[in-house]
């Protein structure tokens, strides 16, 4: 579910290293909100990264 549904920006996957340099896998989520906006003249309820909220991508209203 952590997916923006305007730019489609998902998890991303790499390695964590410590710094003693021992490596383990990490998972970066994207910070994604439930907001409600209208589209198509109905509202609805989507999911958008803070990304697309910032750039007004689309008309969120609280």
């Amino acid at each position: 579910m952590a997916k923006c549904q305007i730019c489609n920006k998902g998890v991303s996957f790499g390695i964590k290293v410590s710094h003693s340099h021992r490596r383990s896998n990490k998972m970066w989520k994207p910070n994604i909100k439930r907001v409600k906006t209208v589209i198509n003249n109905t509202p609805q309820h989507i999911y958008i990264c803070t990304r697309c909220m910032r750039s007004r991508k689309i008309s969120a209203s609280a």
